[in-house]
């Protein structure tokens, strides 16, 4: 693909330095339709990053622009904070009949505001309402938000240092497989938790990605979340599930944790909820735990209803029909696994492991800036992929789950071949 140098003149004098997407894909964006976005100049790329899974139903999908399209032109209202509204009625409906109670699921609804970010201090705040306690128990490589509530349950360093102040009253233990396998699971947490002199403050609750794919697409076994829910259980802990970039069919059940069969005691939603990249969190949470005063908790902009509208529409149109899409989604995921197979095989004095579930993919090397190196030849022949990991080893795979078979393999055709390239510029260089 030849594509000629962008006028970046604006965004990198009038921008702030904070800017970091724009940075590995140096070319300005104009449109988009389901799986490609193009520059301003008509260049296509196909997009394996999806709006980092706020987009799991592509780009402008025609059901809910229509949708979104329809509302607007009828004056529908845009921001309404906590008042009742159409919208927000027939989204709660939607959610109720086709999320909730198919999965004998009891949660009461809270729009804490419009990022992931909000979902997360909603539920570290209400955790701490409902126990009278401050710590907070969070994971290695954990990635929770931006926030100084959610940074203090982030485990990425570069992130963390940004807060300026100290990040307290989080406490972060060893994910699954963080010891290769020699330790027994939770035996380092369940000891201190026992023991009057560890030091640690009991906790009002335990937040955990299934996946965790800022962190580098680690996988958590059904048996770990199975073991770690009986764990806070048996020490009067909540459990909060963070699904805002899991969630919403990117596994391939709806919520990520349905597969180790658990029920979380609170749950984050956002990115892919709203359906079209419109802002748009929920936190979710047992009935009882329902003890908040009007307004202790609110937000400007938690009533974000054009997002009310097309998340409806998203979940009567992919979600009504029982499992067809978490069908679809696992038969991409194993087209995706083919591949990566495939790649690994190819290469296997570079690669060190790929792993994932669903449409979420990581390929991690032993050369940790190889990554980096692959996103940037990916870009160049026309794939927008990133990478994860505490220091941006892995490549991460992250397509829309309405991308279609056709597209998914020329995408992974370019992720074979930049591995490759890649792989022959360390050899010259």
């Amino acid at each position: 693909m030849t594509i000629t140098q962008p006028d970046l003149s604006v965004f990198e004098t009038v921008e702030s330095e904070v800017r970091s997407y724009c940075r590995s894909w140096p070319a300005v964006f104009d449109r988009a339709q389901g799986s490609r976005m193009y520059d301003e100049d008509g260049h296509a790329y196909l997009d394996f990053f999806a709006g980092a899974g706020s987009l799991n139903y592509g780009h402008n999908n025609p059901v809910l622009k229509r949708a979104l399209i329809d509302y607007l032109e009828q004056d529908g209202v845009t921001h309404g904070l906590d008042m009742s509204t159409s919208a927000k009625r027939a989204f709660l409906e939607s959610f109720q009949e086709l999320v909730l109670r198919p999965r004998d699921l009891p949660y009461k609804v809270m729009f804490p505001g419009p990022t992931g970010t909000n979902a997360v201090e909603a539920a570290l705040k209400l955790a701490r309402k409902v126990k009278g306690r401050e710590a907070i128990v969070s994971f290695t490589n954990a990635f929770h938000g931006m926030s100084l509530g959610s940074l203090a349950v982030t485990g990425n360093a570069f992130k963390r240092a940004g807060a300026g102040v100290p990040l307290v009253h989080g406490t972060p233990m060893p994910f699954d497989n963080y010891f290769e396998g020699t330790v027994p699971d939770f035996l380092w947490f369940e000891r201190l938790l026992e023991d009057q002199g560890s030091g640690l403050n009991k906790p009002a609750a335990v937040i955990v990605e299934t996946v965790q794919g800022e962190g580098g697409i680690n996988v958590a076994r059904p048996e770990w979340l199975r073991a770690l829910a009986d764990l806070c259980v048996r020490q009067d802990m909540l459990l909060i599930v963070d699904d805002i970039q899991m969630g919403c069919g990117r596994t391939g059940a709806f919520f990520s944790f349905e597969e180790a069969g658990v029920v979380p005691d609170i749950v984050t939603v956002s990115k892919s909820i709203s359906g079209y990249g419109l802002p748009m969190s929920l936190c979710l949470f047992r009935p009882e735990l329902d003890i908040w005063e009007p307004g202790e908790h609110n937000g400007t902009f938690r009533g974000n209803n054009p997002a009310f509208v097309t998340a409806a529409a998203a979940l009567e149109t992919y979600w009504s029909d029982g499992s067809a899409m978490e069908k679809q989604t696992r038969a991409r995921g194993e087209q995706v696994e083919e591949s990566l197979i495939s790649i690994t095989e190819e290469n296997l004095a570079d690669v060190k492991e790929y792993r994932g579930r669903g449409l979420v993919w990581g390929l991690e090397f032993h050369e940790k800036a190889r990554a980096g190196r692959v996103a940037q030849r990916a870009f160049e022949l026309g794939l927008l992929i990133e990478t994860s990991g505490p220091e941006s080893e892995v490549v991460k795979l992250l397509p829309a789950l309405t991308i279609t078979p056709e597209e998914l393999d020329e995408g992974l055709r370019i992720v074979a071949r930049a591995v490759r390239e890649t792989a022959e510029t360390t050899a010259t260089v």
